[in-house]
């Protein structure tokens, strides 16, 4: 098997809920030797792929959908304005910056917050997978072995509306 065979085997075993292990088994079984890391790197980089390619998808499908929601944000942006005050009093340091973004958002209609379970884990974490966040900010989260939860590689700051939606998710996502 060549470099492309054995990405396209590993893809279509992934999705099958198939361990990186197992693969690793599968794979030495039709005479393809590989160690775990280079299947680890190789899974790395269909899954950074895949899941570029899924959210072109659901973009080019979602379209549609953003339209409708418009008509109720606009009820949902004369809700928030009142409570933006408050959580300048609460942290004033760290949010003055998001907020003048934040004073722009209302005006543009939020889309839905959406969280994806990475299959591979990464190494010393618990779960991973990539959010993105209904004012368009995209970014990768981690919870580590504690159960510390960490974003990286975030395209923008989200708010603190994106921050409560995420966490609402991310519960549901483990409940």
């Amino acid at each position: 098997m060549d470099q492309k065979q054995i990405k396209e085997f590993i893809v279509q075993k992934i999705p099958e809920g198939y361990s990186l292990s197992k693969i690793q088994d599968m794979l030495k079984e039709q005479g393809v030797h590989i160690t775990f890391m280079e299947l680890r790197l190789l899974a790395s980089e269909i899954e950074e792929g895949f899941w570029k390619k899924t959210e072109e998808a659901k973009a080019a499908a979602e379209p549609v959908k953003d339209i409708a929601p418009p008509a109720a944000d606009p009820e949902d942006a004369d809700v928030f304005p009142a409570e933006e005050p408050p959580a300048p009093a609460a942290a004033p340091i760290p949010e003055p910056a998001p907020n003048a973004a934040d004073q722009s958002a209302p005006a543009a209609p939020r889309g839905k917050t959406t969280v994806e379970l990475s299959k591979i884990a990464r190494p010393g974490t618990a779960a991973s997978g990539t959010v993105k966040f209904g004012s368009g900010v995209t970014a990768e989260w981690v919870v580590d072995q504690f159960g510390r939860l960490g974003l990286d590689n975030a395209s923008g700051k989200p708010d603190q509306q994106d921050i409560q939606e995420f966490q609402l998710e991310l519960q549901k996502l483990f409940s």
